[in-house]
């Protein structure tokens, strides 16, 4: 039989022996919707699966219709990782949807902030600036297109 010490357990040559995987503590490689583009948006209800379609009107990708994206907040299109804003009335704005901090997903809200679930950090409607953080960047703006009731990638 083998014997195992402080030494051999701790190098995890111990658990190769007795046939136990080893796991590693530190760092994270969760794979959720928000961070793994494989599944970003796969379910999530904030974007339309007909957003990659590319629209006739402006020669760009649809992205969301006006009434998708409420005053004071903003909506996410997931397929195409970009959040579209409503800061007043009629303004719409948009910017990548991936968190500068490290890569998730921003949520759609009506509350008057871009919210990122990973780690609480928020950013600006008017021009995507971290509000807080951990997020110290702000997110790229993203050129649009709203014609009508249509808001396309210009």
């Amino acid at each position: 039989m083998t014997t195992i010490n402080r030494r051999r357990a701790l190098s995890g040559t111990a658990a190769i022996a007795v046939g136990v995987p080893v796991l590693a503590a530190c760092g994270s490689d969760e794979t959720d919707s928000a961070t793994d583009p494989a599944t970003s948006g796969a379910s999530d209800p904030t974007s339309d699966p007909s957003s990659s379609e590319t629209s006739d009107a402006g020669g760009g990708e649809a992205l969301a219709s006006a009434a998708d994206v409420p005053v004071g907040g903003c909506f996410v299109v997931s397929a195409a990782k970009i959040v579209v804003t409503q800061p007043t009335e009629g303004d719409f704005k948009a910017f990548t949807a991936v968190c500068t901090h490290q890569g998730c997903l921003v949520e759609t809200s009506s509350d008057g902030t871009i919210p990122c679930p990973c780690h609480s950090s928020t950013f600006s409607l008017e021009d995507g600036s971290p509000i807080s953080g951990p997020a110290s960047s702000a997110l790229a703006s993203v050129a649009i297109t709203v014609d009508g009731d249509s808001i396309t990638r210009a």
